[in-house]
């Protein structure tokens, strides 16, 4: 059987975290960037030909993190050289409760101009993609590409038979305009999605009156075929498009978490490994919550392979409907 070609379109930045006193790791994370390392990690027969989409900078950090991308086995022929433009580089600590405080310095990151000048690559390979991700931090990296585009190339994925996955997450420093900027372009994305996953505080916080009730309201009505509501450590909910009612799944309890960064991302990718392999909603969106789970124990959005033992799945890997 053929893989499915995954395309993650999104900005992949230079990660420093808190190692030992005086001392930071260095790593490679991303929204988008960690739903693809986790989706190859969780393909247990190889089946999705994984690959990542974003601007990089002429500068040696760009260089190692593409040998980190091949480490995982994520395809690079996505990418380009943005000339004059660096690698986004972004710091971060976590409290006793494993909140994230983030730093960044991305203001003149490759990425921002992926979508500028000639066809970027994924344009290019839009008609031979079966699923393509991205999530609101995409928008507002790649804004410039907006309102067209950006979604002429949704349009051309989904027109050539591929899905799109759209994420929402909102961070609002991003947005100069504020949140009507936000709620426009999630919109546009929103209108071209085939499975959106809404984390329900970041979707409040573009509320007018910042309700999680006016949130929900609103993630049920969307156009999308697929809405996945993550509400934290309450259960997930799933709509299906013409099914009765709505799926619930448990979240996956822990005491003391270490690190959230990549909950959200990592609970993507199993999702959609799990549906793409032919599963169930319920099913999938529960094993969503258990690689969350397991991911927000260890510090960093990339957490090593050990700690995912036993999560590799495998199925009867499809191209989704």
């Amino acid at each position: 059987m053929a893989a499915l070609t995954i395309a993650c379109l999104g900005e992949c930045m230079i990660e420093l975290r808190p190692h030992a006193p005086g001392l930071l790791a260095l790593g490679y994370a991303g929204d988008t960037y960690n739903t693809a390392v986790y989706l190859k990690r969780l393909d247990a027969e190889g089946r999705l030909a994984v690959h990542y989409a974003t601007g990089l900078g002429e500068d040696t950090f760009a260089d190692d993190m593409v040998d980190a991308w091949r480490e995982e086995g994520i395809a690079d022929d996505l990418a380009r050289r943005v000339p004059g433009r660096s690698t986004g580089l972004y710091s971060i600590r976590t409290d006793d409760r494993g909140e994230r405080h983030f730093s960044y310095w991305r203001g003149d990151s490759a990425a921002r101009a992926y979508l500028e000048g000639p066809p970027a690559p994924i344009e290019e390979a839009a008609e031979r993609i079966d699923l393509l991700h991205l999530s609101g931090i995409t928008l507002a990296v790649m804004a410039s590409a907006l309102p067209q585009r950006l979604p002429a190339l949704l349009d051309r994925v989904r027109a050539h038979g591929g899905k799109v996955a759209f994420d929402n997450n909102y961070r609002p420093r991003l947005w100069p305009g504020g949140a009507a900027a936000a709620r426009a372009a999630f919109a546009l994305a929103y209108e071209r999605a085939d499975i959106a996953f809404v984390t329900l505080d970041d979707a409040a916080a573009l509320e007018p009156d910042g309700s999680l009730e006016a949130a929900l309201a609103h993630a049920w009505a969307l156009p999308c075929a697929e809405v996945v509501v993550k509400r934290g450590a309450e259960p997930t909910l799933v709509r299906l498009a013409g099914a009765a009612g709505i799926v619930e799944a448990p979240v996956e309890r822990v005491e003391r978490p270490v690190d959230t960064t990549a909950a959200g991302d990592s609970f993507a990718a199993g999702y959609l490994v799990e549906r793409l392999a032919g599963r169930d909603a319920a099913s999938a969106a529960a094993f969503g919550n258990r690689v969350a789970g397991i991911v927000i124990q260890h510090p960093g959005a990339i957490v090593g392979r050990e700690a995912m033992a036993g999560l590799r799945r495998s199925g009867r890997t499809q191209a989704p409907r």
